[in-house]
């Protein structure tokens, strides 16, 4: 253990006491999850704070800005079913040095015809996909506690 006195332990306890404004602290940076969530999200609703925060966190990272840059893009080009746009955007990325983008959208390539008709067609396989999420809820519930009659009946019923 410490051995040194109980004398040095008081005078060091005094100094702190003597102090009226504790030591400053740096701010503590954005957590790499936060940030994230910045970026993907829509520029209006960010709190003013955050886009300060984001802001000057771009400004010392030009390739975060231009993953905000692609990111944004191709948010707008999800909300307003652009099918026309993906191989422009595929082109922009691949001319960046981006690889984390590279290899998504060498994935969208790949499946280019369901990409464009994805963001081309009214249709959307939501509801099945909440539906098939209820049933699984549903099955996780029972936990393998009865059989496909009692499965049945909470379906049906719920």
């Amino acid at each position: 253990g410490w051995r040194g006195s109980l004398r040095t332990v008081e005078r060091y306890v005094a100094q702190l006491r003597e102090r009226t404004d504790p030591p400053p602290t740096a701010p503590t940076p954005p957590k790499p999850r936060k940030v994230t969530g910045w970026i993907m999200s829509d520029p209006d609703h960010l709190t003013a704070g955050a886009a300060v925060q984001l802001k000057n966190i771009l400004a010392r990272c030009p390739e975060l800005q231009a993953t905000r840059h692609h990111v944004g893009s191709f948010a707008n080009m999800l909300q307003n079913l652009d099918g026309a746009r993906p191989p422009a955007w595929i082109e922009a990325v691949q001319a960046d040095g981006l690889p984390a983008l590279h290899s998504f959208a060498t994935s969208l390539t790949r499946d280019q015809a369901a990409v464009t008709a994805g963001l081309t067609l009214p249709w959307s396989n939501g509801p099945t996909e909440g539906t098939v999420n209820r049933l699984k809820m549903i099955k996780r519930s029972m936990y393998g506690r009865a059989n496909l009659d009692l499965l049945r009946r909470r379906v049906l019923i719920i």
